[in-house]
């Protein structure tokens, strides 16, 4: 066996304990069942599934996802992300996507990690790691060249697994969490910065980019997506034309701007219906829908049944 051969082989088996070590971890904390599982660490939730789950939309905010085990497919749009224990899952902004688990079982559920994203702080460690700017790429993102998806998955390295380790192995000391579980985040989100799609993460925290315009403009539909869009007034207040938004902002979210306030009233809604049991056309009217037909037409072109069908057989109700 060649030094480089051999070398691999141990790169290999230590990933493989990494691994090990993680999907032990989530496990023993999600022992009391599926779904998500806050932690001491705010920003730290641990998600469990014995059994694949039907596609479900949901609102997702900026954050980093890591598979431990298992496996889970995400849509947006018409664009298709699967990530599994050999890929994560970066959000670097608000994105109103479908969700489904594939890959589960009683015996080996689909476990993994999310940790939220503060732009902010993405901010500070790049100025502190000293990459503002970082040159031809702050330049490019300046003239809206090479506009990057707010949404990407790439392949897990052994340094951010040994990262996400130290921060789960903290969980065992809260004691130590105030002082040492920030620094462990820092390190995750630099080793995510360092890695070959880091740059789409910067390009939306630095301020002088047209992909933080974008970003903030993805902010102030989320605060504001009851309220009827003027394109023109929000172009202003970011500083930009009304054809740049357009492009840019379908480039890093695949929607127009009013494509995507509608996706969240309609996230919304459901939501609405799903969890507080509102009746539809009760929840149209407070997401800002005058017309119940206009409502349902649109709805079942986003989540492939009417409200009505849809919200009775998620509740397991007869259709008539």
């Amino acid at each position: 066996m060649s030094a480089s051969t051999s070398a691999d082989t141990i790169a290999q088996r230590g990933h493989c304990a990494q691994q090990a070590e993680l999907v032990d971890r989530i496990a023993r904390l999600t022992v009391a069942g599926d779904g998500v599982h806050g932690t001491d660490v705010r920003q730290l939730h641990l998600i469990r599934m014995d059994r694949p789950t039907e596609c479900s939309p949901s609102v997702y905010e900026p954050r980093l996802c890591v598979v431990a085990q298992g496996r889970k497919v995400v849509t947006l749009s018409d664009r298709v992300y699967h990530y599994d224990p050999l890929n994560y899952l970066v959000v670097s902004v608000t994105l109103p996507m479908i969700g489904q688990v594939v890959e589960a079982t009683p015996d080996k559920p689909y476990l993994c990690l999310r940790i939220d994203i503060d732009p902010a702080e993405i901010a500070r460690l790049i100025v502190d790691a000293g990459q503002s700017p970082p040159g031809e790429r702050s330049r490019e993102a300046r003239d809206g060249i090479g506009m990057d998806l707010g949404l990407y998955a790439a392949r897990v390295n052994a340094t951010l697994m040994d990262a996400v380790l130290r921060l789960m192995r903290l969980l065992d000391t809260p004691q130590d969490l105030p002082v040492l579980a920030p620094m462990a985040l820092r390190e995750i989100f630099y080793r995510v910065l360092m890695g070959d799609l880091g740059h789409r993460l910067r390009a939306l925290a630095l301020n002088d980019s047209r992909s933080h315009r974008i970003a903030k403009a993805v902010t102030m539909l989320r605060q504001r997506y009851l309220l009827p869009l003027c394109i023109e007034d929000l172009a202003d207040e970011l500083h930009m034309s009304t054809s740049s938004l357009h492009h840019q902002f379908k480039a890093v979210t695949t929607m127009s701007p009013l494509q995507f306030q509608k996706h969240l009233r309609l996230h919304e809604a459901r939501r609405l219906m799903m969890i507080d049991g509102m009746e539809a056309v009760a929840a149209a009217h407070r997401v800002g829908y005058e017309s119940p037909s206009q409502f349902s037409r649109e709805y079942k072109r986003l989540f492939g049944a009417p409200p009505r069908a849809e919200v009775s057989l998620a509740r397991g109700l007869p259709l008539g």
